[in-house]
């Protein structure tokens, strides 16, 4: 096949794909899958048990994963005391959706709301230490009603 014939794109993939690393990778495989409803795609072993490069797809999207390696500076957000990223997952009942990933071992950072921009919305943090937001979209809302009601909000 000649470098016109393939996808600049692999298929099944978009633009933007996260990366997850994690401390446990292959336990973190096995909780996308319970918490979320992840179907594994790939994994690429690397020594002792430890997954090299992974990918699952959830909905629609391919998230990729592969161990922690601290000769390399892959670290995950625990071993850097936090992370500054979330990943969102629009799902069609934010309430399932949060009890099943809770029940599977996620902490609730953030409880379930129904905000201002329309959506049911709550935070959760993953046993990897990445945070995940889920929403339902529940209503539309107009840019200015979310001025509106972001101006409210702000002079509370």
């Amino acid at each position: 096949m000649t470098k016109s014939q393939v996808n600049p794109i692999p298929e099944g993939m978009h633009s933007v794909t996260p990366y997850l690393t994690c401390a446990g990778a292959s336990d973190a495989i096995a909780f996308y899958t319970k918490a979320f409803g992840a179907t594994e795609l790939m994994r690429l072993p690397g020594p002792q048990g430890t997954v090299m490069h992974g990918q699952i797809k959830i909905g629609d999207s391919i998230i990729m994963l592969g161990e922690e390696c601290p000769e390399r500076n892959a670290l995950g957000p625990k071993a850097r005391n936090g992370t500054s990223v979330t990943i969102h997952l629009y799902v069609n009942d934010a309430d399932a959706a949060f009890a099943k990933a809770v029940a599977a071992g996620a902490t609730v950072k953030m409880p379930l709301e129904d905000m201002f921009w329309g959506d049911r919305y709550g935070v959760l943090e993953d046993p990897f230490g990445h945070q995940w937001s889920l929403a339902t979209h529940m209503r539309d809302v107009s840019g200015e009603e979310m001025q509106q009601a972001m101006q409210k909000m702000t002079q509370a």
